[in-house]
């Protein structure tokens, strides 16, 4: 296989998330059994909707997911914090005034 131009084949190339990478080089991986026959076929269609394979299509789906905290994580963040007082008509005022610049 031939690299493109623009890539020099004597030079190492840096990866995306170099710090998943396991000792033995190969990423984590997931496998999932038992998947029913039309959930698979749903995702295959989608998969290819999206132009790609069904593996890329669940892999990006897998990372939106990770990236997006739950409710109950957001909540336990939450909980850690100190909030601070403001008077009720302060608040109110402010909610007001930023509605009406919108």
């Amino acid at each position: 296989m031939q690299c493109p131009a623009h890539v020099n084949a004597d030079e190492p190339i840096s990866l995306p998330y170099p710090h998943i990478w396991r000792r033995n080089g190969a990423t984590p991986s997931i496998q999932i059994k038992d998947v029913p026959a039309e959930t698979h076929a749903v995702l295959r269609r989608r998969a290819m909707a999206a132009h790609q394979s069904l593996q890329e299509y669940l892999r990006s789906r897998l990372i939106l997911e990770a990236g997006s905290p739950t409710v109950e994580e957001v909540l336990d963040r939450a909980e850690g914090r100190a909030g601070g007082s403001a008077p009720f008509g302060a608040v109110t005022e402010a909610l007001r005034e930023d509605r009406d610049r919108r």
